[in-house]
């Protein structure tokens, strides 16, 4: 657990928690020591201050709610599809969970070196933490594992998929650690003078690697020359057919022929990518976009094609949510009262927000998940710190905790919730319990008897059972495990 005590009596509780594990279990030990105050309290926030449980609980709850939100949009987004991802340009609520992960992954990493002795010391911690990431990234999503329906496991080497959720994160993790070690372990404290700008100043190196990242994926995104390519899909099982892309263009950011795809076309080969993109449900595929429907008999060629979200190239850019979120947690660190906290957080969030909304409105850069976009990094990362912020004035300014306990527990046990729930791994092993037929397992008979027939409809049905059966019952199990202090940590 990562636990920093909030200042009180005894020398020994001058430690103040910041974090106890990462998003969907970078898990960060993060036991810091709080500095000297450089701008003394009010004594109304003082008081506040010393008030305070031992945790800054709005980091788990926060860690919690994107796990919550990736549970919900991929088991109902196949039957609520607004929620589900976009298409192509624009954004839903399912394309707010990946840059919600970075963000807090980056808030976990300021926190996380103030203990470490040495450098070395530091990067051996990255360099094992970002391999067990990938680790688990291929096992889960590299196609080895088919939870929750499919009762087999193993992959085609020729086809195993390289990308994937925690693959993106171990890349920012693994580069915005780096920086943060590199200027911060066994360096002099860092020390803010009274201007608003001076916290930039003092993590320059780290915004500056930020930038470094923006800089390397717009060049290639917008200079790369992206040729016609080439493609293959079996078709029932028997017939393989043959499709072309005609691009030959540069700085195009449609679904066809886009530097993104190029790109990860190019490094990981057409094979690898994956197999069910969600512009499957765009308007130049189907005419009940953006639901999934039949292919229209005009279909855009490229209809079929694999592609990786969370290829090489946008995870370049999605580094910058992770300095973004970096930033957040050094302002944590060096500011000691709520005020000046929220004043840093939220002017950031709403400045980033709407960048965000102009650059898409003004069809300058459109908001797109998918090529992960600067308007999709600067109006999500928006939305992070604004949430984050409210969710420090609901839980660790107004106290309101207990609504928000179910969340913590789930943040404190992020890694052990992803992998059960969200990657359908406990429900495959109910599912392999099952009487004649792999329809006739527990998990199918509450989908069906206690959900969908008893509100006689699939859509809401399926809702309910990822709300209650899903969400609510992973809560309870991570705070039975919280009471226990067990977590499951990389």
């Amino acid at each position: 657990m990562e636990e920093v005590f909030v200042k009180g009596k005894q020398k020994d509780d001058e430690e103040k928690n910041m974090s106890s594990h990462t998003t969907s279990d970078v898990i960060i030990d993060c036991h810091t020591k709080e500095e000297e105050k450089e701008v003394a309290p009010t004594i109304v926030e003082e008081a506040q201050l010393r008030q305070k449980t031992k945790r800054v609980a709005t980091l788990d709850a926060f860690r919690g709610l994107t796990i919550v939100l990736m549970i919900l949009v991929d088991d109902a987004g196949g039957a609520y599809s607004r929620i589900d991802h976009s298409p192509w340009n624009g954004c839903t609520l399912a394309d707010f969970v990946m840059p919600f992960f970075l963000f807090i992954v980056g808030v976990a990493i300021a926190l996380a070196f103030k203990r470490i002795g040495s450098i070395k010391q530091g990067v051996m911690k990255i360099s094992l933490r970002t391999i067990k990431l990938v680790f688990w990234g291929l096992i889960l999503q590299g196609g080895y594992s088919h939870a929750p329906d499919d009762l087999e496991y193993g992959v085609d080497m020729k086809h195993i998929r390289w990308c994937g959720i925690l693959q993106r994160i171990a890349l920012v993790y693994f580069v915005v650690a780096m920086i943060e070690a590199f200027t911060t372990i066994g360096k002099p404290r860092v020390v803010l003078d009274h201007g608003h700008f001076s916290i930039f100043t003092a993590y320059r190196w780290q915004w500056i690697g930020g930038f470094a990242a923006f800089i390397i994926y717009i060049i290639t995104t917008y200079a790369l020359y992206v040729p016609n390519w080439s493609f293959s899909v079996l078709e029932d099982d028997q017939l393989l057919h043959h499709y072309t892309v005609v691009c030959g263009v540069r700085g195009h950011l449609g679904p066809a022929c886009n530097a993104v795809g190029h790109v990860d076309r190019q490094v990981w080969g057409i094979n690898h990518l994956y197999s069910y993109p969600v512009w499957i449900r765009h308007k130049d595929c189907t005419f009940s976009a953006p639901d999934e429907g039949p292919l229209r008999d005009d279909a855009a060629s490229w209809c079929l094609a694999p592609f990786e979200p969370e290829g090489l190239l946008s995870s370049v850019s999605a580094i910058l949510s992770g300095t973004i979120g970096i930033h957040y947690g050094h302002v944590l660190l060096h500011f000691k009262t709520h005020s000046q906290r929220l004043k840093q957080w939220v002017s950031m969030g709403f400045g980033f927000f709407i960048i965000g909304i102009i650059l898409h409105f003004t069809n300058a850069i459109p908001i797109n998940k998918q090529l992960y976009s600067l308007s999709y990094v600067c109006f999500t990362a928006g939305a992070a710190g604004i949430v984050f912020s409210g969710f420090y004035i609901l839980i660790d300014v107004w106290g309101f905790r207990k609504p928000f306990l179910f969340l913590e527990w789930i943040g404190m046990n992020a890694m052990l919730v992803f992998v059960m729930a969200a990657q359908g791994i406990f429900a495959a092993f109910i599912n392999g319990w099952y009487y004649k037929d792999p329809e006739n397992s527990l998990v199918h008979w509450i989908q069906k008897h206690i959900f969908i027939n008893v509100w006689h409809s699939r859509k809401l049905g399926t809702l309910l059972y990822v709300i209650f059966a899903e969400i609510a019952f992973w809560a309870i199990v991570a705070g039975i495990l919280h009471k226990l202090r067990l977590y499951w940590k990389l």
